[in-house]
């Protein structure tokens, strides 16, 4: 994962912050949907709907698509388009990647 000033421009944003927060323990933070849902969601969806984002983060759902989107261009989230929906969770990889070089760059 490159380290660069748009990575850290989605960082600096609360909501961005929260729906990493979220997406770390879905089944905790996702309270619109059944545990089981949110189980189902991600071990057959690959991730959460962005549906049940929009409805935690209480935001429009355009501005809550730009927000992953953004996330996923850096590479802080993964996605699976199943129909016309779109699951996404994090990428944890690219987490522990980024958190190592701020500890050893930074």
């Amino acid at each position: 994962m490159k380290m660069n000033a748009k990575l850290f421009k989605v960082l600096s944003n609360q909501t961005r912050l929260d729906i990493l927060g979220w997406l770390k323990d879905p089944e905790k933070e996702i309270t619109s949907v059944t545990c089981e849902t949110v189980q189902y969601m991600m071990n057959e969806m690959g991730g959460i709907c962005v549906g049940d984002i929009v409805e935690k983060s209480g935001l429009a759902q355009s501005t809550v698509s730009k927000y992953l989107n953004d996330m996923q261009e850096v590479g802080l989230l993964e996605s699976e388009r199943h129909g016309k929906w779109t699951y996404y969770r994090r990428n944890e990889r690219n987490i522990v990647e980024l958190a190592k070089k701020i500890k050893e760059e930074l």
